[in-house]
C-alpha cells in the first residue's frame, strides 16, 4: 500500500497566493523522489487556507523528499507567511483515479 499525506495550512491575510506559489513551484522533482501525487488546494470559503494531499511509495520516500535543499528552502519561506501549525494527517493509500 502507498503512503498519503494529508495536510493544511492557514497563512497570513494576503498570503496564500505567495504560499501555494512555492508549493507548487517546488513540486518539479518530486516524482522522481517517490511521489505519484500532489495537489495543493485553495479554500473557496476561507481565504487564507491551503490544503495539500500527496500520495507517496512509502513513509520513508516522503520523508527522504523533505531532506531536499529545495524542499527545505521552500519550507523555510512558507513558514514565515503561515499562521499555527500545519495541521497533518497520515494515511494509507488503498487505491483512486489517478495513481
Amino acid at each position: 500500500m502507498m503512503y498519503g499525506y494529508i495536510g493544511s495550512m492557514k497563512t497570513k491575510p494576503g498570503r496564500r497566493d505567495e504560499v501555494v506559489s512555492l508549493l507548487v513551484n517546488g513540486s518539479d522533482d518530486l516524482r522522481s523522489a517517490g511521489c505519484r501525487l500532489y495537489v495543493v488546494s485553495v479554500s473557496d470559503t476561507e481565504a487564507d487556507l491551503i490544503s495539500v494531499s500527496e500520495v507517496w511509495d512509502s513513509k520513508e520516500r516522503h520523508d527522504a523528499s523533505r531532506q531536499l535543499p529545495e524542499a527545505k528552502a521552500a519550507m523555510a519561506q512558507a513558514r514565515s507567511m503561515l499562521i499555527g501549525d500545519v495541521t497533518r494527517q497520515e494515511v494509507t493509500v488503498a487505491g483512486g483515479l489517478g495513481l
